[in-house]
């Protein structure tokens, strides 16, 4: 038991230790205080500066109407064509009426290929009523068939059933891949890249057997008669066949004509050929950082697009959209801390030498690229982003979700990027896709149908406002 002693010490000493005890708790209440104060300083600054921009791109920005010249002044702009050189001349135009910090041309070398007159498809059946036209168009990068192939089908639903089947009964024959994207995928960017495959490899698989010639359903969620083409890849060791793209109507029909008629045979002529490469550009313009500039974002789209279209939403939307942050950011007065540089590649539809051309300069210039936002997959309302880093990802939906969610952009998901900024991540940049609604998608994608008229301003603006509303919090806070 303690003497009295002890405890007269102890409740002396009392008062002194609960004073310290609440002193102590006061410092660190009010440190608590102060950050949370400037949390909700900084949340205020972004939210108004978020409004800023989204107000700004709706209401002074020009990205639709650039896209009107793209689509309906320049048109088709497949690298090596004079579209595309025409784009290159007028992208850099625009983005020297924004009072940037720089704007260059990148030299990059890119393929020409060039589809020549109009293809031609055609059943012909001795059977009553089977005989008819199909469309179809060759694909990117196909031989040409000379006077024409005509030839007996073999339908397929895979690499799979085409290996599965004897050479003798593949030989001499034109291979139809009638592989229907899934309609199960709630997002259509999975079932594309499932049914892709058998459009860039499927020549060569269909050749090993013995084949003259191959034509696969286009890929597309939608039924119509517009076919859609898209790159094929050859491998040297294989001989090489022609390719083509039927329509989804026209593969229904030459299905259903398969099955009345297995002996049919199918016309195709395409005058499509390779010319030698052309030299082109990347279109580059910046705004340089206040703070860090040597820390790069980039926002880009890139400027070819298939010859058979306008190229509206692959990737004329892409490219406006990318200008029209720089635009924002001037027109608002706001100064990024770190350079925002928005590129328009050259040749992702065929050959994807631009991108690989921006990060090889990028390297031997020991340029810092920290992020990269790029916008292809068109211009539709804008959900949120794929971006390649989980731990970016976590850190932008705990300090900016909500305030994301009011602006419609609910989607921060773990996995993106583009073709084109793709090559950056060897060099350390994180990557990020836009991802618009991705319904209507296919339904234009590398087709004739793909054009000015398919696309909603406010849809395209509220992309634009999109990426420039993640380039400001990329530019504001980094990426650690």
């Amino acid at each position: 038991m303690p003497s009295l002693r002890a405890l007269a010490f102890h409740c002396a000493l009392a008062p002194a230790s609960l004073f310290l005890a609440q002193t102590s708790f006061m410092r660190i209440l009010l440190s608590l205080m102060l950050l949370l104060s400037a949390a909700v300083t900084a949340q205020t600054s972004d939210s108004l500066t978020i409004r800023s921009i989204y107000t700004t791109a709706l209401t002074q920005g020009d990205c639709y109407q650039w896209l009107h010249h793209l689509c309906k002044n320049i048109g088709p702009r497949l690298s090596g064509s004079q579209g595309a050189a025409d784009a290159v001349e007028y992208t850099r135009y625009i983005m020297d009426t924004l009072a940037l910090d720089s704007v260059w041309l990148q030299p990059v070398m890119v393929p020409h290929w060039v589809r020549g007159e109009p293809e031609k498809g055609r059943i012909i059946s001795e059977k009553p009523g089977l005989s008819q036209q199909l469309t179809l168009c060759a694909l990117g990068g196909s031989i040409a068939t000379g006077d024409g192939i005509t030839a007996g089908v073999v339908e397929v639903r895979s690499f799979e059933d085409l290996n599965a089947m004897k050479d003798k009964d593949v030989k001499g024959k034109i291979v139809f891949f009638n592989v229907p994207m899934n309609q199960a995928h709630i997002r259509t960017f999975p079932a594309y890249g499932e049914t892709a495959r058998y459009r860039v490899r499927g020549a060569d698989h269909a050749s090993k057997k013995g084949a003259v010639g191959m034509v696969l359903r286009s890929l597309s969620t939608t039924l119509d008669d517009y076919p859609h083409t898209g790159v094929m890849i050859y491998t040297d060791t294989v001989p090489r066949i022609p390719g083509a793209a039927l329509s989804t109507l026209a593969a229904e029909r030459l299905s259903e004509a398969l099955q009345r008629d297995p002996r049919l045979k199918l016309h195709i002529r395409m005058t499509c050929e390779t010319l030698p490469d052309v030299l082109s550009y990347n279109v580059i313009g910046e705004i340089r950082g206040s703070e860090n500039a040597d820390e790069i974002i980039v926002v880009g789209g890139h400027l070819d697009a298939w010859d058979n279209g306008e190229g509206a939403h692959d990737d004329g939307a892409g490219c406006v959209q990318a200008i029209q942050t720089l635009q924002t950011f001037r027109r608002m007065g706001y100064q990024p801390k770190r350079t925002v540089r928005a590129v328009m590649y050259m040749n992702e539809e065929n050959g994807t030498r631009g991108g690989k051309e921006y990060a090889r300069v990028a390297d031997s210039l020991g340029e810092q690229h920290i992020f990269g936002i790029e916008s292809d997959a068109g211009g539709f309302t804008p959900h949120g982003f794929g971006i390649n880093d989980s731990a970016l990802v976590s850190k932008l939906k705990a300090n900016w979700g909500d305030l994301l969610y009011q602006f419609g952009l609910h989607e921060l998901s773990v996995g993106g990027g583009g073709v084109d900024i793709n090559p950056m991540r060897e060099h350390g940049c994180i990557t990020a896709g836009l991802h618009p609604d991705s319904q209507r998608y296919f339904d234009y994608h590398h087709a004739p149908s793909d054009t000015f008229d398919k696309v909603n301003h406010r849809e395209l603006k509220l992309g634009a406002a999109a990426m420039a509303t993640l380039a400001y919090l990329i530019s504001e806070y980094g990426v650690q």
